[in-house]
């Protein structure tokens, strides 16, 4: 049977470092190498994704910003993009003026992404900006004022602050039906939640339908931990939460597997997606 086994990354396949660990990445691809067709699922850019995945040969396009676009690392292209409407655009920058929040705007033309941003006010940017400037030499441009972007294709928008001070913002964009939200906990910080927003066309869902359709996998074997994972799992056959995983996610596993920082994805397909003679599927 034609098997996708399609994991996320942070708090599931990667550690407590937001890294893969030397098992994990040996043991990826060894199966790969021997016809496990694998894949991963995440709320990242193909930038920060890409950099984590080196080393491990991919053999299936990947699922960036919680499905907004579906990439082809050997191609290094975007097969599938869906964009936020421009009447949505403006609702949503009407909102974060309304509530005195900002965050990440990030477009999308011509296979190049661009991510924006109009000031950094919080500890939780700083952060987000250092990590990834620092570790994966991503791009970010200062824009004096979101509403300049409004001619732009845009496809996502990201912020990470406390619960409290995001959920006005929640709650006004969830009035707009032509937006997808995601609103789920950053596990490596507490108390920090990241607001994400994007097409309502938009979701993993929908992007491992697509995988499904169009590589002719007959069954999808998923991993996850957040709350972000849960319309991946409604989408896939057998779904599987690591032990750190949040409640909800766990009650909607197949079976609860080892945690991040034990391997378990990787261990658990060593032990269960093995042949009998020897050959990995």
């Amino acid at each position: 049977m034609k098997t996708l086994y399609i994991s996320d990354l942070d708090g599931t396949l990667l550690d407590s470092s937001a890294e893969i660990s030397v098992f994990t990445r040996l043991a990826l691809s060894k199966m790969i190498e021997n016809g496990t067709r694998f894949s991963v699922a995440t709320a990242r850019t193909a930038a920060t994704t890409l950099k984590m995945l080196d080393y491990v040969p991919i053999n299936v396009p990947i699922i960036l910003m919680n499905g907004v676009s579906v990439y082809d690392i050997r191609e290094k292209r975007y097969l599938k993009t869906h964009y936020i409407d421009p009447l949505s655009v403006s609702r949503l920058f009407g909102s974060l003026r309304k509530h005195g929040i900002t965050g990440f705007i990030y477009t999308l033309e011509n296979d190049e992404l661009n991510t924006y941003y109009e000031r950094i006010d919080t500890e939780q940017a700083r952060t987000f900006i250092d990590e990834r400037r620092n570790k994966f030499n991503k791009k970010f441009t200062l824009c004096k004022d979101f509403y300049n972007l409004m001619d732009q294709p845009v496809i996502y928008f990201s912020v990470c602050e406390v619960k409290e001070k995001l959920m006005p913002l929640y709650e006004d964009f969830c009035k707009d039906e032509n937006l997808h939200i995601e609103f789920y906990h950053n596990v490596y910080e507490e108390g920090v939640w990241y607001l994400e927003a994007c097409s309502a066309l938009a979701s993993k869902h929908n992007a491992v339908d697509f995988l499904r359709k169009e590589y002719g996998f007959e069954k999808v074997v998923s991993f996850g931990d957040n709350l972000n994972d849960l319309p991946m799992f409604e989408a896939s056959d057998e779904c599987y939460a690591v032990a750190n995983a949040k409640p909800e996610v766990k009650a909607r596993a197949t079976d609860v597997i080892r945690g991040n920082r034990e391997d378990g994805v990787a261990r658990w397909m060593m032990e269960n997606a093995y042949k009998k003679d020897g050959k990995y599927i």
